[in-house]
């Protein structure tokens, strides 16, 4: 089994569902200045940004949220450097930062403003179908159900996503099924029911904003890949996804009997805030959590409000839910998120088509060596700790340049193989021109010949280029060629990365035919964008 190390799970599982947009590093918005409070957040709350410009107005407080959607911002947190630049942080929860001795020493006073249970939104008809319409099912039942395929659902990867770790969290305790916090004799017990729920799963994604896209649009027929009936997201998602009207039909809320767990979004004070912003603080606060504005939130977000006072919308179906659990102790989330990769979820496939050309010589090609070299747990930062490559995975990668060259191949079972992984990637040299089509193709050849032999995986193509195609088939014959492959192969999602002078028009659809989506490196290093990717692997 490959190990995670803790703290970076435990940062990862820090991170609420993030914006479909790449995220950035989160940087300081400047120096303290009165009146104003600085936050470190996470970008789902970009959608409060209406609320907050009437806080402006009614309190003077101005609050300049610096959005964070990668492991960065957990880290700044832990290594103290947030204090250099904000006064306080909102993310979905401080429960996991609390379990870290370097965050927790550095938080200040929380003040709950919403909260959102994550639970599975299925179409009203496939309800129906399971027999589960006018009543309430909990966990169990609905493991069963997944184990035998009766449904299909998407899911974030709990290592970055909150919404996908509540869901681990969730389904895990409810099985578990003693009421007391998860330890590592009750993940073994309930691993088998655990691998029948996740069985179930066909679609993964590193944000939840981008799993809400992304299942609109398999829903409505515009991606292809497999089918994905239903969610597990956050309550608020789900509702919003309703109240669009751009599904062919509204979804089911699912609220498992046994229990939920709940992102309540603490806007929690650094202990290093000053006097002026504590102030601001409390103002802002205060607003925030008075029963006007809390319908305010409400009715803008999708969210819960946290005033007790204030009744729940018409909306919200299930008023008092059962909150299950969190695990009390690093090494229980440690042994929960290790298990879900090298155990529980179906194993992954990944293809890495990777220019290697003659402009890739120099800095360039010493970026790729290391991004990939990364991946095999040589990056150990916060956020090199969990993206390594899993236990059961297939890994390929496929150096081009004027041609393709041959398919390295590996089968991820411990440290040996990705030793071979990074032997490989530092054997990779720059020379010759740059086929890119051709070899994306090929490498549709290569998961052909592995699926053939073991069709249930996660399957994905990371294409990296830093130019234009300058050798072999050309974009219209590569759309050509994907237009006539199998549903299988035709659902495999490409994720290109944008770097150098590569074409950013013909990246951006080659990613929207296969259902994936594009990654900026030209801002930060390929092993940041490789690092990101992971989340959607």
């Amino acid at each position: 089994m490959i190990r995670r190390v803790l703290v970076g799970v435990l940062a990862a599982a820090l991170l609420a569902g993030c914006s479909s947009d790449p995220a950035t590093p989160a940087r300081p918005v400047g120096d303290p200045r009165p009146g104003v409070l600085r936050v470190l957040a996470g970008s789902e709350l970009a959608d409060l940004r209406p609320v907050l410009d009437e806080a402006a107005k009614a309190t003077g407080v101005t609050v300049e949220l610096s959005f964070t959607g990668t492991l960065d911002g957990a880290e700044s947190v832990a290594n103290g450097q947030a204090e250099a630049g904000f006064d306080a942080l909102w993310f979905s929860s401080n429960r996991y930062l609390e379990l870290l001795p370097d965050a927790a020493k550095r938080l200040g006073t929380p003040t709950r403003v919403m909260s959102s249970p994550v639970v599975l939104g299925l179409p009203t008809s496939k309800v129906e179908e399971l027999g589960w319409s006018g009543r309430r099912v909990g966990w169990a039942e609905i493991a069963e159900a997944a184990g035998r395929k009766a449904f299909t659902y998407g899911m974030t990867d709990p290592s970055t996503s909150n919404s996908g770790f509540s869901a681990l969290v969730g389904v895990a305790s409810a099985l578990a099924g003693s009421g007391s916090a998860l330890d590592a004799a009750a993940i073994a017990s309930v691993a088998p029911r655990l691998k029948d729920f996740f069985a179930a799963q066909t679609l993964s994604a590193g944000s939840s904003g981008w799993l809400s896209e992304a299942y609109q649009r398999r829903a409505r027929g515009e991606d292809p890949g497999p089918e994905v009936d239903g969610l597990v997201n956050y309550e608020s998602v789900l509702l919003s996804l309703n109240a669009s009207g751009l599904l062919p039909e509204p979804l089911t809320l699912v609220y498992p009997n046994d229990g939920v767990v709940t992102a309540d979004y603490p806007l929690t004070l650094l202990t290093s805030a000053g006097s002026d912003a504590r102030g601001v603080h409390e103002r802002l606060s205060e607003y925030l959590r008075s029963p006007d504005v809390q319908r305010r939130i409400s009715e803008v977000t999708g969210r819960r409000p946290a005033n007790p006072q204030v009744a729940l919308g018409d909306r919200f179906a299930v008023r008092d839910l059962v909150e299950l659990p969190f695990p009390g102790t690093g090494a229980a989330v440690d042994g929960l998120v290790t298990a879900y990769f090298d155990q529980l979820r179906r194993p992954s496939r990944t293809l890495y088509v990777l220019d290697t050309s003659g402009s890739m010589e120099g800095d360039r090609i010493d970026g790729l060596r290391q991004a990939v070299i990364g991946l095999t747990g040589a990056d150990t930062s916060l956020s090199g700790r969990f993206s390594r490559f899993h236990g059961r995975e297939q890994v390929t990668l496929l150096p081009f340049s004027s041609s393709p060259r041959e398919p390295l191949r590996f089968s991820v079972t411990g440290d040996a193989e990705l030793g071979q992984i990074r032997s490989a990637a530092e054997g990779l040299e720059a020379t010759g021109g740059t086929a890119i089509y051709s070899s994306l193709r090929r490498g549709y050849d290569v998961l052909r010949a592995q699926a053939a032999d073991d069709p249930d995986r996660f399957t994905s193509i990371v294409l990296m280029t830093d130019g234009e195609n300058t050798s072999g088939d050309a974009f219209p014959a590569f759309a050509a060629f994907h237009s006539g492959l199998d549903p299988a192969m035709k659902g495999v999602p490409v994720f290109p990365v944008l770097f150098g002078e590569s074409a950013n028009d013909e990246m951006r659809q080659v990613a929207a035919m296969s259902g994936g989506k594009v990654f900026d490196a030209r801002g930060r290093t390929l092993a940041e964008a490789f690092k990101e990717i992971r989340g959607y692997q």
